[in-house]
């Protein structure tokens, strides 16, 4: 399925073309959710990173429907999010990150948010970004997302997720260990 070599995955070039494909087409089709990019710009760097092109394949393959959200001028790069309407279905009922997991005495899952995040090569959305893309799109109105939680809370056994109820957005809290059938991550990744 995957070709490795040894320093990083690889796609075949029939999985490149397919979802360079599925990249653009989403790309023409939502075009609110970056007005002043061009997809020629976005693909020419794509084209360059087979490593960041797996990683979107990642999202894609779990269910998290990417798209380019911005462009970070400082680092001349594009941001990638997960879009999907609900928080992807590949990537649910995880709890936290590691130590959470390793805590739970029973009924453990099989990984956790943070674990998986790294194994795609994307990081958890930050509270900023989980804010900004649900004012792009109407996100997580029946399921909710983790996203990254900062040390002195994670230190108190917590970690912070995200949804939208009654119209707007909301930033809760959790056991770090806890997981559910409706709750996963969204990641980002910068191009």
């Amino acid at each position: 399925m995957m070709e490795k070599n040894d320093t990083s995955p690889q796609l075949t070039p029939e999985q490149k073309k397919a979802i360079l494909a599925i990249l653009e087409d989403r790309f023409d089709q939502h075009m609110h959710r970056h007005e002043e990019l061009a997809w020629t710009s976005v693909l020419e760097k794509l084209e360059g990173d087979n490593e960041k092109l797996w990683s979107l394949n990642e999202m894609e393959s779990t269910g998290g429907e990417p798209d380019v959200i911005g462009f970070d001028r400082e680092e001349n790069k594009y941001l990638f999010c997960d879009c999907s309407a609900e928080s992807p279905k590949g990537r649910r009922s995880v709890c936290y990150d590691r130590e959470a997991l390793e805590a739970r005495k029973k009924y453990k899952p099989e990984t956790s948010a943070v674990d998986m995040a790294q194994a795609m090569g994307v990081e958890l959305l930050t509270e900023e970004q989980y804010l900004t893309l649900q004012q792009l799109e109407k996100i997580d109105t029946k399921t909710s997302s983790w996203i990254q939680t900062p040390e002195e809370i994670r230190k108190l056994g917590g970690a912070l997720f995200g949804d939208q109820r009654y119209g707007r957005a909301f930033i809760y809290h959790n056991g770090a260990e806890s997981y559910y059938a409706a709750r996963g991550f969204r990641g980002i990744l910068k191009v």
